[in-house]
């Protein structure tokens, strides 16, 4: 026998051993995962009783709040529908989407200008801009009111627009512009050499370089104009003017003792804003890590 064949005969394999960085990193990943799923949970059942509750009867619902139905009342749905929620609905969409369009089109042109535009002052115009992010709308409340009134445009979904794009822009500028401030400006420079102009670049060239933060930014957009209360009750009273988050209330108070009716139009008014997420949160996640982490 060899040297060599002793010396492997006598060297024994060590079992693995589980070392104590190892063990705190399975510790450590377990815990991860636990608050992980006790998030989703959280998060995802007020959402799922919201969403049997609109199924049940009101003996259903009082008898046992936490249990599936019994029967499925699709009813409660088209009741929900017919007493008011889709003219909600409407004026909930049309002031979104005209308020988002004009609060992100108007942020990226004034981001575009304070970071790729040699402009004076531009340092004093972008802490003006920031500034608005100070004002608090609920101290704004009376002046704007009467402001409003002179106009003639209280009480309607047009004040709301207005409101919603002008208290949203300061947020929006700072979040395109730290988006735009890292961009190469040789981009520009090489469009200009091609005669592109000003417009022409910012439309062509650099809004389709932004593209996650202008979708970050038209979500945070969506939310806040869907979800918006405070000035949808003070600058609206009738129906055809109030939004979801109003119309809802005004619901509840009217035909509150038949509660699966409001939580079916609870359900009405969540439905577009999760789809909306879903299908964009990639980008969302990325345009806000790309745009605030810079």
């Amino acid at each position: 026998m060899s040297t060599e064949t002793a010396v492997l005969l006598t060297v024994r394999p060590q079992r693995p051993r589980i070392g104590k960085v190892t063990f705190l990193g399975i510790i450590g990943r377990v815990f991860a995962w636990s608050f992980l799923i006790g998030l989703a949970v959280i998060v995802i059942y007020p959402l799922l009783w919201m969403i049997f509750n609109g199924f049940k009867t009101n003996a259903e619902l009082f008898g046992n709040p936490f249990a599936l139905p019994q029967q499925w009342n699709w009813e409660n749905y088209s009741n929900a529908w017919n007493r008011g929620v889709s003219d909600f609905l409407t004026t909930s969409l049309l002031v979104t989407v005209v308020s988002t369009i004009t609060t992100v089109l108007v942020s990226a042109w004034a981001a575009y200008g304070l970071t790729r535009v040699k402009i004076p002052f531009s340092a004093l115009w972008s802490s003006i801009i920031l500034g608005g992010l100070m004002l608090a709308p609920a101290v704004a409340l009376v002046p704007l009111v009467r402001m409003f009134q002179a106009l003639g445009l209280y009480n309607t979904f047009w004040a709301l627009m207005v409101l919603y794009t002008a208290f949203r822009i300061p947020f929006t500028t700072f979040l395109i512009r730290s988006y735009m401030i890292d961009l190469p400006m040789e981009v520009d420079e090489a469009a200009q050499i091609d005669g592109a102009s000003r417009w022409t670049t910012f439309w062509r060239i650099i809004l389709p370089m932004c593209k996650p933060i202008l979708v970050s930014t038209v979500l945070l957009q969506v939310l806040f104009a869907w979800n918006e209360y405070l000035f949808a009750m003070v600058f609206t009273s009738s129906i055809g003017a109030q939004t979801l988050p109003v119309g809802l209330t005004s619901l509840m108070s009217k035909h509150g003792t038949d509660y699966p009716v409001v939580f079916a139009g609870m359900v009405i008014a969540a439905v577009p804003v999760v789809v909306l997420f879903l299908a964009c949160q990639r980008y969302f996640v990325k345009g806000l890590a790309d745009g605030v982490g810079k």
